[in-house]
């Protein structure tokens, strides 16, 4: 596993006409080997996000999840694949109530991955993340787009009322999340 391949096979992908696909396929190579992508990424000693490549049409994290970290529910307003390569990333998916002024949500379903796992997420999907377990959970996240400029939602967790994504306050829950 070469970190460099990895980015510019994804890039390739990007420019396919069929790019989710593509970078899918992409990920699931990469994933299918989880020994050889953690040499590459580096061992996880805690939870954080590492950044591999940003791009206004490409960002590549390695998002490693402490242990029972949860982030709430947001979007990404661009479409997403996740491949695990470590621990467990489930995935709550959630749909907006119709005509809610708020822009409340509701659960509309569930996933589970595990490593080798591969998921792919559409430009529309809202999704809250736990690591469910005591170990550190590893997953490539590709997304179409520049993940840190995008302009995004996440919903509170009592009243799930949206209100406009903070990516500092999401970072530093990972900070969080290894003190506990």
């Amino acid at each position: 596993m070469n970190l460099d391949n990895f980015i510019a096979d994804c890039q390739a992908a990007v420019a396919d006409s069929a790019p989710t696909k593509a970078v899918r396929e992409t990920v699931a190579r990469a994933v299918s080997d989880p020994k050889a992508l953690s040499r590459a990424v580096g061992d996880p000693e805690r939870g954080g996000i590492q950044r591999i490549h940003v791009a206004d049409d490409l960002t590549i994290l390695n998002v490693v999840w402490a242990p029972k970290m949860t982030l709430m529910p947001h979007n990404h307003n661009m479409w997403a694949v996740i491949g695990v390569f470590a621990g467990r990333e489930d995935n709550i998916f959630w749909r907006r109530l119709k005509d809610d002024p708020a822009g409340r949500i509701e659960a509309a379903g569930a996933k589970s991955l595990g490593p080798k796992d591969v998921r792919p997420l559409g430009d529309d999907v809202i999704h809250s993340v736990t690591n469910p377990t005591s170990k550190l959970t590893s997953a490539i996240h590709v997304y179409g787009g520049d993940f840190f400029a995008m302009h995004r939602s996440e919903w509170e967790t009592e009243g799930l009322e949206e209100r406009p994504y903070d990516i500092d306050k999401n970072v530093a829950l990972f900070e969080a999340a290894n003190r506990c």
